[in-house]
């Protein structure tokens, strides 16, 4: 009935000033891809190709580091666990390979925790190798099961031919997944993270200076650095200040200057130019509900939690906030029960929403109140029109 049709249009528009996204005339960036994410929300607040496989050097190290974590935290790792450097980590992650190494010799024995500390903080390709053929046999196995972890954790773009990211085809990932790992690294792991941001690490006589250039930066304490001849200079990094963290990935800069400087501008950017803002329950007024066969025409309403929006600052505007009943609402109604959700909608992003819930009961008519309620529908004339009618159309 026509009814019916009120109520699912029964949608209304709340006053409140929210947050905008950040679009392409706020923030710009050399960089061939980028992306800044909210922590607390997990909301990406700007991006560019960020939801487009790249090739993502050796921030691929991110994964095989937390693949280890997790590793332990199941029990079938421990970070006292020793793993033997064979000929082959040597010769393609060692000093005879000429890139990013810890310094590993064959037939040394460095435990599991050297060895992360290897990947974290120096770089090593070495490292990478003897811990995939320490737990999966081959480095080529150990990628399949990174990759299979990936996806089981919500990162659907990976693909890992390797532990490393060196050189191989088809080993792409996003820059969105690279930020949802960053924050699943320092949400689900806080005492490994830390070892993000040391300035440095030596395994024997061999030191390495951690590359993460935004680590000089106030309140930036992660995570790293990637190069390839063939992608740029890309970086993973994250930082808090005055309890609010933002996470940035950027990649295809063309020199390691250039990945410094705009590193620390998008940080910056990403800090200080978005705002975190929340609707709750006492800050927005909500019609009541029209309530179907109710000894009450309507009930009042409230959100039953509080929504978080993150936007630019320079683009805070009006917002549509709007009340959607995804039903109608019929009687009897208890205080409590979900009657429907605030939905609020924001240019270039999907909408973020909260229950609505009852803030009364209603009881349902008796049998006298709904005969004349039924007469009171037909009197209506036009509002007798079946559902299979208000569907509407020619055919």
């Amino acid at each position: 009935m026509k009814f019916w049709r009120g109520i699912v249009s029964a949608v209304a528009a709340i006053g409140f000033v929210a947050a905008l996204p950040a679009t392409a005339q706020m923030i710009d960036t050399p960089a061939e891809f980028a992306v800044i994410m909210d922590h607390e929300t997990g909301q990406i607040l700007y991006s560019k190709r960020g939801d487009e496989p790249m090739t993502p050097a050796s921030m691929t190290k991110m994964l095989t580091a937390y693949v280890v974590f997790e590793l332990i935290d199941r029990g079938e790792l421990s970070l006292t666990d020793r793993f033997t450097v064979s000929e082959d980590a040597w010769r393609r992650g060692g000093f005879p390979s000429g890139t990013s190494t810890m310094g590993l010799k064959p037939k040394d024995t460095p435990t599991v925790e050297e060895l992360l500390h290897g990947v974290i903080t120096m770089s090593g390709n070495d490292a990478c190798i003897v811990l995939a053929e320490g737990i999966s046999g081959s480095e080529p196995a150990f990628a399949a099961r990174m990759t299979e972890m990936a996806h089981e954790m919500g990162l659907p773009t990976v693909n890992f031919v390797n532990a490393t990211g060196l050189e191989g085809e088809g080993h792409v990932i996003s820059a969105i997944d690279l930020a949802k790992l960053a924050k699943m690294t320092i949400d689900k792991y806080p005492q490994y993270y830390p070892w993000y941001s040391l300035p440095s690490y030596t395994w024997r006589d061999y030191t390495q200076a951690n590359r993460n250039p935004l680590l000089e930066v106030a309140g930036a304490d992660g995570l790293k650095t990637g190069h390839l001849e063939t992608s740029g200079y890309a970086l993973t990094a994250s930082a808090v200040r005055d309890g609010v963290r933002r996470t940035i990935v950027i990649n295809g800069l063309p020199t390691m200057a250039a990945r410094a400087q705009e590193a620390e501008r998008l940080m910056r950017v990403a800090i200080q130019s978005f705002e975190l803002k929340t609707i709750g329950p006492e800050t927005v007024t909500l019609p009541d509900v029209p309530v179907w066969l109710g000894e009450q025409r309507t009930v009042p309403v409230s959100l039953s939690e509080p929504i978080k929006v993150v936007g630019h600052k320079s683009g805070f505007s009006k917002a549509t906030a709007e009340l959607v009943l995804d039903k109608a609402v019929k009687a009897p109604v208890k205080k409590g029960d979900t009657v429907g959700k605030l939905v609020v909608k924001l240019d270039g992003q999907d909408p973020v929403s909260a229950p609505v819930i009852a803030e009364a009961d209603v009881k349902k008519l008796g049998f006298f109140g709904m005969a004349i309620e039924g007469v009171g529908t037909l009197m209506k004339g036009d509002d007798t029109q079946t559902d299979e009618e208000l569907k509407g159309g020619d055919e």
